[in-house]
């Protein structure tokens, strides 16, 4: 069975994507995957990989164009936050880095809060704190 699991995207300049996921402090894998046409992010407590490539490499692997982020959601990429501030900064980082969000932060269900953002290349991604004290039982 599945030992791994890793996400694979798209960008349109690796350098730039490095900076960007550096300043919202995201953790870099300094084993492998790092060239000059991509670079390997660990995320969360179980270091999910996520490869950025560089657009001609990733179409080359799929055989194909890609799809322009900017103009549909192909994937929406959650991450967990340990607090609703957390949550408002982390969203503010990625503005300030040169991302986006036109989404308004908001409490769902009760229990949860989250808010969406998009990277310098169009990815979005939602950053979710769960209040599990809150969390419905059933």
């Amino acid at each position: 069975m599945t030992k791994q699991f890793w996400i694979n995207l798209p960008v349109k300049d690796i350098k730039r994507s490095k900076e960007f996921f550096t300043q919202l402090g995201f953790k870099f894998n300094t084993q492998h995957g790092n060239t000059a046409n991509s670079v390997s992010l660990l995320i969360g407590e179980k270091d999910v990989v996520l490869m950025l490539f560089d657009e001609p490499t990733f179409q080359h692997f799929i055989g194909g164009q890609s799809p322009i982020a900017h103009n549909t959601t192909e994937v929406l990429l959650s991450i967990d936050a340990e607090s609703k501030e957390e949550v408002d900064a982390l969203v503010a980082k990625a503005v300030a880095a040169g991302g986006s969000s036109t989404h308004v932060p908001y409490e769902m269900k009760g229990w949860m809060y989250g808010s969406v953002f998009s990277d310098i290349d169009g990815h979005k991604w939602n950053v979710l704190y769960m209040d599990m004290s809150r969390m419905p039982k059933g």
